[in-house]
């Protein structure tokens, strides 16, 4: 596993069309970026950021949201979300996450995502499950 440290970056980039918006999702009855998927965008950023670097049968799954959406987003206008690994803290990673579109800031917060053992995992989900 190459070292987790603060300053890795990653992104997620996307165009806005109808199934990305809250009135599709259901989240609202407006045709613009929906919240969900403004979060969806910037976990997909912090997880491109660093799983990748872990060891084979470790994974990054989230834990942890503090976004706010700050500003509508119409169809067709360009996102990139963006996260930055702010803090390692054992399996603990914490990201400044943030989301623009081609003319403003319209979501910032934080994620935090837990390093896991992909065995362990699902071997607690078979329990979970009787499966």
């Amino acid at each position: 596993m190459e070292e987790l440290k603060p300053g890795i970056r990653g992104e997620r980039s996307l165009v806005v069309d109808e199934e990305l918006t809250a009135r599709h999702l259901g989240s609202g009855g407006v045709p613009v970026y929906a919240t969900p998927m403004m979060v969806l965008a910037m976990e997909e950023a912090a997880l491109n950021a660093v799983d990748h670097l872990l060891s084979p049968g470790m994974a990054t799954v989230g834990y942890h949201l503090d976004i706010r959406h700050l500003a509508a987003t119409p169809l067709g206008m360009r996102v990139t979300a963006s996260a930055e690994l702010v803090k390692v803290d054992g399996r603990m990673l914490t990201f400044k996450v943030e989301a623009r579109d081609e003319v403003e800031l319209v979501g910032e917060g934080t994620h935090v995502r837990a390093i896991i053992d992909t065995e362990k995992f699902a071997a607690k989900l078979r329990a979970k499950t009787g499966a």
